[in-house]
């Protein structure tokens, strides 16, 4: 039995993997901002643990991370789930939706990962698996706020899983593409109030296409927790591992396009460095 520690548990990509943690016999530390979500979506379950925690907040983090370790002595899984989106252009979106998005995508997986490290590096094990987006790979029109905080959790969870291979615990960003959950309502993702005409042949573009993809994105999110619960046990795990075919285009894509600015901007990329002999 595997004990899970799963944040935004209370629907999307969370629910789905809690339900399956559950049904395979793991058990699952469900917390979501008002546990009352988790009962409710999940009823009462011998393997279930519900906990309130804001993400945000440092000290719910601890608690909520003894709590777990009082009631089934370890956690093996770190599923950092909870974040939201933020729509806008880069210049509309206004400082304090700035600040609450990096608060909870960014400050706040910090939060629940250095509360839970001390146990895993005490047990020598434990897998981290860190909810990026196709965004944390590449930027884009409309999304670059949001990106910008899934580049922070990409960074992190690579320097993350060379300071902890050595001591037993794998870490992986996942990348999923667009999958059809609730991340474009307005439930998962924030609109930037301001609009600037100046952006309407971009931005604006996306705003329209977002809103005509919402529940008609190609990703299967029920497939998503079948290959994460399977991940788990891949002895080897990736540092990252894009999920969805649009996933994988934007890749490739963006290592050609790298590959034709390193073919083109070579010379004065080496002439930087200082003259040898």
């Amino acid at each position: 039995m595997k004990i899970w520690f799963i944040t935004g548990a209370s629907r999307g990509f969370g629910a789905l993997i809690t339900t399956r943690a559950l049904a395979q016999g793991d058990a699952v530390v469900a917390t979501a901002r008002n546990p009352k979500a988790i009962t409710e979506r999940f009823g009462e379950h011998p393997n279930l643990l519900p906990v309130a925690l804001d993400v945000t907040d440092d000290s719910q983090a601890t608690t909520a991370v003894k709590a777990a370790i009082d009631r089934f002595g370890q956690i093996d899984i770190l599923l950092n789930n909870a974040g939201f989106g933020l729509m806008g252009a880069v210049e509309e979106a206004t400082a304090s939706e700035i600040e609450a998005v990096y608060r909870t995508n960014v400050f706040g997986l910090l939060n629940v990962t250095r509360a839970v490290l001390p146990s895993m590096r005490r047990a020598r094990s434990g897998r981290i698996l860190n909810i990026s987006s196709i965004g944390g790979y590449r930027g884009a029109a409309g999304f670059g706020v949001y990106s910008s905080t899934k580049f922070a959790v990409e960074g992190l969870s690579e320097a993350l899983h060379d300071e902890l291979a050595p001591l037993g615990i794998h870490v992986t960003v996942i990348e999923p593409g667009y999958f059809r959950t609730d991340f474009l309502d307005n439930s998962s993702l924030s609109v930037s109030g301001d609009i600037i005409g100046d952006y309407a042949e971009t931005v604006g573009k996306v705003r329209t296409v977002a809103t005509s993809l919402s529940h008609n994105q190609p990703g299967d999110p029920q497939k998503l927790a079948e290959v994460l619960i399977a991940f788990t046990d891949a002895p080897n795990p990736p540092v990252r591992l894009p999920l969805g075919s649009d996933t994988v285009a934007a890749i490739e894509k963006k290592h050609a396009q790298d590959a034709a600015i390193l073919s083109e901007w070579r010379t004065v990329s080496m002439s930087t460095d200082f003259a040898v002999g």
